[in-house]
C-alpha cells in the first residue's frame, strides 16, 4: 500500500471581494513569471549560464506584490524551473550518427535543445495566465460543508459535487478562472491506494479513427457525435458578429462571452463524452492497447487539424492511463511505427503497397478481407499482449 496525490475540482463562487483578490494574485503570479523569464534570458545572454531568480527581489521595487500569496509567489518560481527542465531534457534521437560525427570533425557544437518547449511570456490578450497555486501550511486550507478555505481569502462558497475522502492530506489548491468568468478550485490530496495490480485476462485494441475516434478490436466503434462540427456555424457566426464590433464596447464584452461559452459547451461535451468511454473500456477489460501516436504531427502533415483536435484522442488516452492505473489495469502503448493497418491478422503478411485512402483490403497470402481499422486494431491488441507478457 502507498500513498499517492489526487486532485479533486469544484467550482467556485466567491464574493466581490475575493474576486477582486483572484485578481490581483492572478496579475501579481503573471507579472513574477514575465519579470523571472527575462532575468533568466538576460543572465543567459550575458554570462551563458544558466540561473535561479527568486520572487522576493522583486518584492522592494513592486510592494503591492506584497498584498498577495507569498506561496503563489513561490510556486511561480517553481514552475518556471520545471519548464526550463523540459526544455533543457536531451533529444537523443535529433540527429544521425554521421551528422554527429561530421560535427566533430568540423568542431561544430550541436544543440540538442527543443526550442518548441521553451518557456513563453505569458500575455493579457490570453486566458492562460489567470490561475494561481498556493499551499496547505498548518491547516490554511480547509474544506467545510459548503466552503473552502483559502490563505489571505478566507471561505469560499463552493459547490462539492463528490467527497473528498476523510483521511486525505490536503497538499495544496489551485484556483482558476474560466474565460466565462467561472471560478474553479482544483485540491490536491494524498491519499492511501488501495489497488492492487489484477492479472490481465481481457484484453481490447483500439485503433485511432477520425470518423469514430477509435475502432475496436472486436469491431466496435465510438461513435463520436463530433461536437465542434456540429457547433461551428453558430461559432462562425458568433465570431463574425464579435469581428465587426468594437473592442472594449460593452457590446464587444457581452459578445465575447457568449463566444467564450459556445467554445467551454463544446469543450464539456467532448469530455463528457471522453470520461463515459474510457470509464466503460476500464470496467470491462484488465489491458487496453493503444497506438503511441503524434497526434500534432498527424495534424500538421495531413491537414486534418479540426478533425484530429475535436476528437480529443490525446485527452481520452489520459482518461484512460490514470482509471486504467487507479483500478489496477494496463494500458500497453505500441509504437507508432508498428504497421498494424498493413499487416495481415490472420497469417502475418505485411502489405506495403496500401494506402490511406484503402479502407478495405484483401490479403495476398491467405486471401482474407479485412477491414482496415478493424484490423489494426487486432493487430494492436496482439502486439500489445506481447508486449506485456515479456
Amino acid at each position: 500500500m502507498r500513498k499517492v496525490n489526487k486532485a479533486y475540482k469544484f467550482r467556485l463562487y466567491p464574493n466581490a471581494a475575493q474576486q477582486h483578490f483572484f485578481w490581483e494574485t492572478f496579475s501579481a503570479t503573471r507579472f513574477v513569471w514575465n519579470k523571472m523569464l527575462y532575468d533568466r534570458i538576460e543572465h543567459f545572454k550575458e554570462t551563458g549560464k544558466s540561473t535561479t531568480v527568486y520572487p522576493t527581489r522583486y518584492k522592494d521595487e513592486h510592494p503591492w506584490l506584497k498584498a498577495v500569496d507569498s506561496l503563489a509567489l513561490s510556486n511561480v518560481q517553481l514552475q518556471i524551473s520545471a519548464a526550463y527542465r523540459e526544455f533543457f531534457k536531451v533529444k537523443k534521437h535529433s540527429y544521425t550518427q554521421k551528422t554527429i560525427e561530421r560535427a566533430k570533425r568540423q568542431n561544430r557544437t550541436l544543440t540538442f535543445y527543443n526550442y518548441e518547449k521553451h518557456p513563453k511570456f505569458k500575455s493579457k490578450k490570453r486566458n492562460d495566465w489567470k490561475s494561481y497555486t498556493t499551499n496547505n501550511q498548518n491547516e490554511t486550507i480547509l474544506v467545510t460543508d459548503r466552503c473552502i478555505k483559502l490563505p489571505k481569502v478566507g471561505l469560499v462558497r463552493c459547490k462539492f459535487h463528490r467527497q473528498i475522502p476523510s483521511d486525505a492530506i490536503i497538499k495544496s489548491a489551485t484556483v482558476s478562472q474560466m474565460p466565462t468568468g467561472k471560478y474553479y478550485v482544483s485540491v490536491l490530496v494524498n491519499i492511501e491506494n488501495n489497488i492492487h495490480p489484477v492479472e490481465p485476462k481481457t484484453f481490447i485494441g483500439l485503433d485511432f479513427s477520425m470518423k469514430e475516434l477509435y475502432v475496436d478490436s472486436f469491431g466496435n466503434a465510438a461513435n463520436y457525435p463530433h461536437f465542434y462540427r456540429q457547433a461551428e456555424v453558430r461559432l462562425a457566426q458568433a465570431q463574425r458578429r464579435l469581428a465587426s464590433m468594437e473592442k472594449s464596447s460593452s457590446n464587444y464584452k457581452k459578445q465575447r462571452l457568449r463566444v467564450a461559452a459556445l467554445h467551454e459547451k463544446i469543450a464539456n461535451q467532448r469530455k463528457d463524452f471522453l470520461h463515459k468511454q474510457s470509464n466503460l473500456i476500464t470496467k470491462n477489460y484488465d489491458a487496453v492497447c493503444i497506438e503511441d501516436l503524434n497526434m500534432k504531427g498527424m495534424a500538421q502533415a495531413l491537414n486534418f487539424g479540426k478533425s484530429v483536435s475535436d476528437n480529443g484522442w490525446g485527452m481520452f488516452t489520459r482518461f484512460l492511463e490514470y482509471k486504467l492505473s487507479w483500478s489496477g489495469r494496463y494500458l500497453v502503448k505500441v509504437n507508432k511505427w508498428f504497421p498494424s493497418s498493413k499487416l495481415c491478422s490472420v497469417c502475418g503478411t505485411v502489405h506495403d503497397s496500401l494506402a490511406l485512402s484503402d479502407r478495405t483490403w484483401t490479403c495476398e497470402g491467405c486471401g482474407t478481407h479485412h477491414d482496415r481499422d478493424i484490423n489494426a486494431a487486432i493487430n494492436i491488441r496482439n502486439e500489445g499482449m506481447e508486449m506485456l507478457a515479456a
